[in-house]
Formats: structure tokens, C-alpha cells, sequence
């Protein structure tokens, strides 16, 4: 028998910036960001999907990454919380949040600002009723989120403003 353990080469952009890295086919995702590329924004809360912490954007389309394998994104692109900022300027999501305080405790603020995210890149203005149903799957244990969903409004509306 082996101490080898399987690796498999894969390739992933992250916020911009290329990593290739060899990986054990097991490896989660959520795992690949935040120990092998050192970006430790995306948070793991429940493992199963349910809480939605781990939400990040791949390839366009907002994912759970704590039950998608690092392997099944390889060739792809990710935006993580990390890439909202630019130059220094909070993305308008990020300064609706702060603004309108949709946060308290911040854990699951990372993954409701990357459903978010999704959300106007598909729908610049939605309703509550859309926000409501865009972020179902993301569980936050402090606020109510009637906050969180002010925050999406005034975001929407300061994109379209531009």
C-alpha cells in the first residue's frame, strides 16, 4: 500500500489572480480559498449548504462552496468578498451594508453580499419579494434582515445611479 495520497493539478482565478495548485480530489472549495490561496473571507458555517456563509461567485452564478469541490472549478473564475473592494473603494454592496446596517455580528455578511451580488447582476432592481427569495438560502442569526434587505435596495439604486 501507498502513503501517496492522490493529487490533481488544477487551475483557478481568484479575484483576478491566477492559482494552480495540486490538490487531493476531496478537497472542498471553500477549503482551496481559504487555506490554499490565504483568502479567509469566505467563512464555513454549517458544511451542508444550509447557512450560506460560503457563498461566493463562480463563473457568474452564486455557489455554496463548502459542498462544491475545488477540482469542479478548475478552469474556472471566482469572486470571493475579498474582490468586491477596488483601488481602496468599498463596492457600493459593502458601503449599503455599513450605511444601512445590514450586519451585526458580520458572520454571515460575506455570503449575503455575494448572493447580493448575484442578484443585481441578473436583476438591478429588484423587489423585496426577489431579495427575499435571492437570499433564502442565506441564514443570519442577528438582524432580522430587514436591514440586509435595505441595504440591497439602496445598493441597487446607487448602481443604477452609477
Amino acid at each position: 500500500m501507498s502513503d501517496s495520497t492522490e493529487t490533481l493539478s488544477i487551475e483557478i482565478t481568484v479575484n483576478g489572480k491566477v492559482y494552480q495548485r495540486d490538490v487531493e480530489p476531496r478537497l472542498l472549495l471553500v477549503e482551496f480559498i481559504r487555506e490554499n490561496v490565504g483568502l479567509t473571507g469566505t467563512h464555513v458555517g454549517c458544511d451542508t449548504s444550509y447557512c450560506g456563509a460560503c457563498t461566493i461567485i463562480l463563473n457568474g452564478e452564486a455557489i455554496k462552496s463548502c459542498t462544491y469541490l475545488a477540482v469542479q472549478a478548475d478552469g474556472g473564475e471566482v469572486i470571493t468578498v475579498e474582490g468586491l473592494e477596488k483601488e481602496g473603494q468599498l463596492h457600493p454592496l459593502q458601503q449599503a451594508f455599513s450605511e444601512c446596517h445590514g450586519l451585526q455580528c458580520g458572520y454571515c455578511t460575506p455570503g449575503m453580499l455575494m448572493s447580493s451580488l448575484a442578484l443585481l447582476a441578473e436583476n438591478p432592481d429588484p423587489s423585496v419579494k426577489d431579495i427575499r427569495k435571492r437570499l433564502a438560502g442565506n441564514v443570519c442569526r442577528c438582524t432580522g434582515y430587514q436591514n440586509i434587505i435595505k441595504s440591497v435596495q439602496s445598493a441597487a439604486k446607487q448602481l443604477q445611479e452609477g
